[in-house]
């Protein structure tokens, strides 16, 4: 397999069909036309158009960012064409029914051949993966219709789709927006209200934005169940699809970010009056499924964007860990410790113990962090596709329970992935010479959006971990636990490591029922965040186990895979050696209930 600095095929060969076997898939009705040839063809695809369409703009459409003359947005032209080719390749509806034009793959799969994209350009892949929710979250509970009428233009790519849910007054606090939706005589709604942060808001790449958009019904409950979800478009149709009048949906002004500067970010104001549809105010809106029931449907979008988050964060940590590896290979730099003679010739940094120290910290976030993600796809397989409904309620409920993890701990891990691998460029990885510095700005989003990294720590710890009075978490750690067990029957290192593994599953067993036994809901909940990483680490820690096993099960062949899985134990080495320890600190902590941040008083900042 030809070698690329965007991700690894080799690495995702070994993870899709070595480890999770996804070519067991083909043995279910909704698979049943593919094979490992189609599987391996989709992703060969996806890797080549990632680096001939995406990767040569990458950095043209972070230089150049989207503008706003006050008429119109105007993008770089490469972003459009390279959106044209995805549309084309038909990835848009990858798993996705045939009835719709979709290809049937596996998530899994999917989630492989994405991850092109995310690193190739994580700021164009944004627009054709907003439209990808959106489409999907109208298939689960858009009428047939709705389906007809937006996802099937979305799923050409002749129109792209947004999320809109946050306002300036709430944050993320949803609960508290105000946008509103009167009803009309005709069933239709107009929509009047402020929504910022809107990525893909307003642009010049499709016909037309298919904007969700959260706003209540006057009359309905307050706070977060009074919420209803609306199809609002940017421009209307008319009886026969064809485009028609422009809604009442306005863009204020661009946001400019650190990063993702190839991606639109919008404030939008609906129902301005400044284009007034057919004669009348506000902007057109039409219902989602039953009023009320607006954050419940958003969240089918929200949960998918969230592991989207992730692996993007994922895909971002590993272009750069590939980019340091070959910079690290190439650059000569100092002689060996051993050898003092200043006639020697240099050696490349990467004969220097600490640049290895770093390169391996980078393979051991980015390989276990896509290890996770892909794991969460084959677990959304098994949740759609299992034959016995014990099978499919499993994963459903173990997926629920790793969405905050694999949204959080990639965001957090390959970011610092992406700092260490600055530091092995050194000054040039301060400069825009150099792709990494921009992969850091990019990725530093990713522990912001779709949730921060806090608030997916209330989420695993405050909701998840006892939702079905804990059956999440008890699920969980049984599943760690088998993984556990087959390592001890393996004997050797794998059995050796498992035993560190085992004893961290016990302590999270221990801390949470410490924490949700103290009576004290803001003081279990005060510490929430460092729960999430050490939990997080142990689910990484798990994922290294799972894949040396898969590589003891291969032997030890010759040739280039010699080197490969050799790279693999070593990476779980460090996993378990650097990694897994930091979580014993963590769990005393919590453990001890500590009150240092609750006790804080504001002035005393």
């Amino acid at each position: 397999m030809s070698s690329s600095t965007l991700l690894s095929r080799r690495d995702l060969a070994f993870l899709l069909h070595d480890w999770l076997d996804v070519g067991r898939l083909t043995e279910r009705p909704r698979y049943a036309e593919h094979s490992r040839e189609t599987f391996d063809a989709v992703l060969d695809l996806a890797a080549q158009v990632a680096a001939e369409r995406f990767a040569t703009h990458n950095r043209a459409a972070d230089a150049t960012e989207p503008s706003f003359d006050g008429q119109r947005v105007r993008t770089i032209p490469q972003v459009k064409a390279a959106l044209e080719v995805f549309a084309e390749t038909g990835l848009l509806a990858a798993t996705m029914d045939e009835s719709v034009g979709g290809m049937q793959l596996p998530h899994a799969v999917a989630a492989a051949c994405f991850a092109w994209f995310q690193a190739a350009n994580v700021a164009t892949a944004a627009y054709p993966f907003l439209t990808l929710g959106n489409a999907n979250l109208l298939l689960a509970h858009g009428s047939a219709e709705q389906i007809d009428t937006w996802v099937r233009p979305m799923v050409e790519g002749r129109f792209f789709g947004t999320m809109c849910l946050s306002e300036p007054q709430a944050g993320s606090s949803l609960a508290d927006i105000t946008t509103r939706a009167e009803p009309q005589d005709d069933g239709t709604y107009r929509l009047v209200g402020t929504k910022m942060w809107i990525s893909g808001g307003e642009h010049d790449l499709a016909e037309n934005i298919v904007h969700l958009v959260l706003a209540r019904i006057p009359g309905g409950p307050p706070g977060v169940k009074g919420i209803s979800l609306f199809i609002v478009p940017k421009v209307l149709l008319d009886a026969g699809g064809a485009l028609g009048p422009r809604n009442d949906v306005v863009l204020v002004g661009l946001n400019h970010k650190l990063g993702y500067r190839g991606t639109t970010n919008t404030l939008l104001n609906f129902g301005e009056g400044v284009h007034r549809p057919y004669g009348r105010p506000g902007a057109v809106g039409y219902l989602v499924g039953e009023p009320h029931q607006g954050l419940a449907q958003m969240f089918h979008m929200m949960n998918e964007a969230r592991i989207g988050v992730g692996a993007g964060a994922t895909a971002l940590g590993y272009t750069g860990y590939l980019k340091s590896v070959a910079y690290a290979r190439q650059r000569p730099q100092g002689r060996p410790v051993a050898d003092k003679d200043p006639t020697a010739p240099q050696v490349p940094i990467v004969a220097h113990a600490d640049v290895r120290r770093m390169l391996l910290a980078q393979k051991s976030y980015v390989e276990g962090a896509l290890a996770l993600i892909l794991y969460c796809g084959r677990l959304l397989d098994e949740e759609k596709t299992a034959p016995a409904e014990a099978d499919r309620s499993r994963a459903h409920l173990l997926l629920d329970l790793l969405t905050p993890i694999a949204k959080s701990w990639p965001s957090q891990w390959c970011l610092a992935a992406n700092d260490l691998a600055i530091q092995v460029h050194g000054g040039y990885g301060y400069t825009r010479d150099y792709d990494v510095e921009q992969h850091w700005r990019d990725n530093r989003l990713n522990p912001i959006h779709e949730g921060t990294h806090g608030i997916q720590a209330l989420d695993l710890l405050g909701r998840k971990v006892t939702m079905r009075g804990g059956a999440g978490l008890e699920l969980l750690l049984e599943t760690i636990r088998a993984t556990v067990t087959r390592a001890w029957k393996a004997e050797g290192e794998a059995a050796e490591l498992a035993g560190r593994l085992g004893a961290a599953v016990d302590r999270i067993a221990v801390v949470t029922r410490r924490l949700h036994g103290a009576g004290d809901p803001e003081l279990a909940l005060a510490n929430a965040s460092v729960y999430l990483e050490a939990v997080g680490h142990v689910v990484i820690a798990w994922m290294w186990l799972e894949q040396l096993l898969a590589v003891e099960a291969l032997g030890d062949p010759d040739g280039p895979d010699a080197d490969f899985l050799a790279g693999k134990r070593q990476a779980a080495r460090y996993f378990f050696r650097y990694e897994l320890p930091r979580t014993g600190p963590q769990f005393d902590l919590l453990e001890s209930l500590d009150r240092t941040t609750l006790d804080t008083r504001d002035t005393w900042f």
